[in-house]
Order: structure tokens, then sequence, then C-alpha cells
């Protein structure tokens, strides 16, 4: 038990330059006895659960943080945790990588069970599916999805400005407006920060000198393939190293609509196999599949495109990334927070099953999704639009 301890408080102080806060911090009911956060590999989630101690906790004895991965737990478990927080008032247990611990799901629901008075917060990996986990701790706990920093989020972090969440129906109806308040009236250059930030904005590590940004995506993709996947699923042991190749192609191709028969012959893996490859990678957060607008969204059914789930990745995976699938790609990662995507029949994008959006650059015209209602087109490389045509920078504001 003094491993863990000592490795909290050294944490602790290790987190304590970190000031700002995620968006997600005030959306979270800390109060609740048992939160779940999940959320891509780096998107934040162990700093957050820090600066929530920092925040709350003037003893900071009251709590304590503990990493499942941590060699502790190879000979503890953690109901021995709960059942020594109870005996040494430990009011708050902060655990991370819960993906890391084979039988989480239902040591959790004991702990719930037969300790009221202690609260518990657990990060873990995207892919985490609670509701299939145990039943019965998913009726007790509140779940929560960290996304990448928003547009919005990375212009705060860089000290550029410090700009509201703005509702989609407010960008919809008042964006030019908008627009020329803060570009003007602010006199914020949002272009040069806009590139920079699809280029490396997403993941808040970015500000982290001491290591290669496009180096530490790398050690994110590879946690993700060989740790985290593996840890959420049943997937065949040969079929984990398919996943790169798997991305190696969705790279090359931009956007993908998917050939399942032709993904099948290149990684020489079945159908069923490839389609929760699929899926498990959509879930952990590295790639987004896009359903037609009339189809359910499961994991049987095969996607009519596939994109990646930030641009970040796309720059990261690919030397020769389109300026095309680009722009979809920041569109939809913004839109995916609070929203509905859907493949229409005209257009790139149907939201909400109710707003059509077209996506280019600066020129893009409107003659694609004329006359259709509630259409709009989103254009790149401008700092405001007029009526239906809307900047494309201004969806980062989204949350």
């Amino acid at each position: 038990m003094e491993q863990l301890f000592a490795n909290y408080n050294r944490l602790l102080n290790v987190y304590a330059q970190y000031s700002q806060m995620r968006y997600l911090y005030q959306e979270i009911n800390w109060d609740d006895r048992l939160i779940l956060i999940r959320g891509p590999k780096g998107s934040g989630k162990t700093t957050m659960l820090f600066q929530h101690i920092r925040r709350t906790f003037a003893d900071h004895t009251k709590a304590i943080y503990c990493s499942l991965d941590h060699i502790w737990f190879a000979s503890h478990t953690l109901l021995e945790l709960a059942e020594y927080a109870y005996t040494h008032a430990i009011t708050h247990l902060f655990l991370d990588e819960i993906h890391r611990y084979n039988t989480w799901a239902i040591e959790l629901k004991n702990i719930y069970d037969s300790y009221p008075n202690l609260h518990i917060v657990a990060t873990g990996s995207n892919a985490l599916d609670i509701i299939h986990q145990v039943a019965d701790l998913s009726r007790r706990c509140m779940v929560y999805t960290m996304h990448g920093l928003s547009f919005r989020e990375y212009l705060k972090m860089e000290g550029v400005a410090d700009l509201p969440v703005i509702a989609l129906e407010d960008i919809l109806s008042k964006h030019t407006q908008l627009a020329i308040d803060i570009t003007t009236t602010q006199n914020i250059k949002v272009l040069p920060h806009f590139e920079r930030y699809r280029q490396e904005g997403f993941y808040p590590f970015y500000r982290d000198s001491n290591q290669n940004y496009w180096d530490r995506i790398s050690q994110v993709i590879d946690t993700i393939i060989y740790t985290e996947i593996p840890a959420v699923s049943k997937l065949e042991y040969d079929s984990v190293y398919k996943v790169k190749p798997l991305l190696a192609i969705l790279a090359q191709q931009n956007p993908y609509t998917i050939n399942i028969a032709s993904l099948c012959k290149s990684l020489s893996i079945s159908r069923n196999a490839l389609v929760k490859l699929i899926d498990l990678l959509d879930k952990a957060g590295l790639i987004r599949r896009l359903y037609a607008e009339t189809e359910e969204w499961n994991q049987l059914n095969k996607p009519e495109k596939i994109l990646f789930n930030n641009t970040n990745l796309m720059y990261a995976l690919s030397s020769n990334t389109d300026a095309g699938t680009m722009r979809e790609t920041f569109f939809a990662s913004m839109l995916a927070q609070g929203h509905k995507l859907a493949m229409p029949q005209k257009g790139d994008f149907l939201i909400d099953k109710k707003y059509l959006f077209e996506v280019g650059g600066r020129s893009k015209g409107y003659k694609q999704i004329a006359g259709i209602e509630n259409s709009f087109v989103v254009r790149d490389d401008v700092e405001f639009g007029l009526e239906n045509r809307i900047p494309l920078w201004m969806f980062g504001l989204l949350y």
C-alpha cells in the first residue's frame, strides 16, 4: 500500500502544473458515487482526475489515485483497496486505466454495494462497453466520454482567446455576426491557428516539449492496438496484428469507401473478424464510421465511409494528406461530440437527421445541395461566411 501512496503523492505534484480544465469537467456531477470516464488515450483523463483532487480535497489523504496497471495489483485486488480505504477514512478512490484489470466490472459493483460511503471515479479506454460488462453496474454508474481538444479549447490553451461554447443552432443562424465579433472585434487571426491545430492540437500533450508530438501519437496508437483493444475484447491474437496494416490501407484511401471483400483478401482475415476490428478501432478513437442515413447504426452493418478520428492522426499516419478528407475529418470530429452523423444521398454529412452539409474549400459552391431544406455549405480558408455558407473553423467552437 505504501507504493500506491508514494506514487499518488508524486503524481499529485507532477500534475500541479496543469491549470486549464477540459470542457468535460463542468459536465460531470462529481457527487455521484460511481463515475466512469471513457476517452481515447492522451485526451487528458488522468490530468483531470488530479485537477479535481487538488480542487476538492484540502486534505489529500481523504482520496487516493491508483493506476490499475500498477504492479501492486498483480498480487492485490480492488476489493482489498476498498477495504483499506474504508478502515483508514479514505472517502474517494480515483482509479485509472481500469481496462487493465480483468475483473474491474464485478468488483466495482461489489464495492458500490458493500461500501455505501465510498465514492469511485474510474477512467478507461474509449472502447469499454459497460452495458455488456455487468448490467447491474451500468444502472449504478454515470458514464461520460472525453473527446480530444476542440479548436475552442486549443485557442484557450494557447492564450489566444477564451471563447464560449457555441451551440450548433447558433452557428447555423448567427455565424456571420459571430465570426465578425471574433475575427474583427476581438482581432483574432483564426486561420493560422486553425491550420496548426489541425496538424498538432487535438491531444493536450502537444504542449509537452520533452517529446516529439508525432512520436507520442505513434505511442498512443501502439498502446490502443496492443494494450487497450485486447484488454476490452476477445479479439484473437492474430487479428490484433492486422490492425496496423488495416490503418495503412485506410490512410492511403482518402476517404476510404468500404469494400469488405477486398479488405478481407488484402489482410487475409475473415469478414466477421474484419467487421469486429473496424468496430473496435472506431470505439477506441482511431477511426470513425459513417453509415447511410437510412440504416440503423450497429457493428454488423457495413459503414459507407471511414474517416480517421481526428486530423492529427491523419498527419501522423500519412505523409500525403488529402485536403478534402482533412476537412471532412475535422468537421466530423467536432460534430461527433453531442450530435449524430450519417452519410446522406446528397452532400457530405447529415447531422441529427435534420441538417445537411457539403464541406469544401473557399470556393465551394451550393449547386450539389441547392433547394434542399436546412442545407449548408461549409468552406475552409475563409474567416467568415454569409447566409448558408459557413466557415469550417467555426464548428471547432461546439464544445
